[in-house]
């Protein structure tokens, strides 16, 4: 009689297994912000309470540069993305939905230099080398590169692959200035004591946006969204985002709310008046 319910046991957890093995799997990518251990230390552990939370496997892509995550859009190597760079005219025909965001103050696009660097206006920096993380950072370069160039102030672009590298280029003296948004420039200053000097920063944007592309069910995309939303009133998933945002920087009430395309109307605003190249 015990082998056999030891026989049953080893069955259902079999078949436990087997379902587990069969779950859907969801690909979810996040834009490379910082560099790529950072950005993984920080999704990795809020991945897994969302994947447990919801009962849908979320399985985390980084890309090695800050623009790889529009790449894996564009290839549909994805379903879910932490971006802000699909609110092009072009972009927002693929049809991603924003759910959520983080609880942020707005993000400024800034320019900025070391706090002893003897640059303190813009037009110094006409035809100096400028780093920014990449091509597809809407915040970090394209509305500062936008000003420059609404300025008349040309520079020559250097794109870091993320914003950490770019920030690493500016202090070793590659470079004379950085692009970046606010909430990183202060989360760097924080963590590895260096200092800078803003010479700009533009108006407020949101945070980035967590969407999903249309092709995910409405009941999956309800289960995750309500997971990632409900992190900040279950005590153990408010942990984990503290623990998370302390390690590259945020601030400790970094937590997610719902979201709609709405809430970016100003990145729209921006394309319809962006130079060509930055559209």
């Amino acid at each position: 009689m015990f082998r056999t319910f030891l026989c049953c046991v080893a069955t259902i957890l079999s078949a436990g297994s087997s379902l587990a093995d069969d779950a859907i799997t969801y690909r979810f990518s996040p834009v490379n912000q910082w560099d790529i251990n950072k950005t993984a230390a920080y999704w990795n552990p809020i991945i897994n309470y969302v994947s447990e939370k919801s009962g849908i496997k979320l399985q985390l892509k980084i890309g090695r540069t800050s623009a790889d995550t529009t790449s894996y859009v564009l290839a549909q190597e994805v379903e879910f993305v932490f971006s802000n760079h699909l609110f092009s005219p072009e972009r927002e025909k693929l049809g991603w939905k924003v759910f959520a965001r983080r609880k942020l103050p707005a993000l400024h696009g800034q320019i900025a230099v070391p706090a002893d660097s003897p640059i303190t206006t813009i037009e110094q920096l006409k035809n100096q080398e400028m780093a920014f993380a990449g091509p597809e950072a809407f915040i970090g370069y394209k509305v500062p590169y936008a000003y420059l160039l609404s300025r008349g102030v040309d520079v020559k672009v250097v794109f870091g692959g993320n914003q950490n590298a770019a920030f690493a280029q500016m202090f070793a003296g590659k470079v004379k200035a950085v692009g970046s948004n606010s909430q990183l420039i202060e989360g760097y200053a924080a963590r590895e004591n260096k200092p800078f000097r803003v010479l700009w920063s533009s108006d407020g944007y949101h945070d980035l946006a967590l969407m999903a592309s249309s092709k995910v069910p409405d009941k999956d995309l309800k289960a995750i969204a309500n997971a990632f939303i409900g992190m900040n009133a279950d005590p153990r998933g408010k942990d984990i985002l503290h623990q998370a945002s302390v390690s590259v920087g945020l601030a400790d009430d970094a937590y997610f709310i719902p979201a709609s395309a709405s809430d970016y109307a100003s990145y729209r605003r921006f394309y319809q008046s962006a130079p060509p190249p930055l559209r």
